[in-house]
């Protein structure tokens, strides 16, 4: 008995760890400003670039470049936790069986 547990415990972490590194390799872009500034992270939530155009490189646009990048940071940031939660609903509908679909 609880061999089985400790088999299925080891599978699902291997299956996390296999997500993990899949997500690793996904990126999702956010933007504002019509491209202003555009922010792309991996579906583990990781920053990997910020753009922000010359323009809005000056003091005076200073309070409006932080304004779109929170907003671009928001989006990119919402578009990998969908990421990660739809990857995380496979992990565990694998793991359930025939009890995902109750799920």
């Amino acid at each position: 008995m609880f061999g089985n547990i400790f088999g299925k415990l080891q599978e699902a972490q291997q299956k996390m760890k296999e997500s993990k590194d899949r997500l690793a390799g996904v990126t999702m872009d956010g933007e504002a400003g019509d491209g202003a500034v555009k922010v792309t992270v991996t579906g583990n939530r990781e920053i990997k670039s910020i753009v922000i155009a010359d323009q809005l490189c000056t003091p005076e646009r200073k309070e409006e470049m932080e304004d779109l990048l929170i907003t671009a940071l928001n989006r990119a940031l919402k578009n990998a936790e969908s990421a990660w939660e739809a990857e995380m609903k496979d992990v565990a509908g694998g793991m359930l069986g025939p009890l995902a679909g109750l799920m």
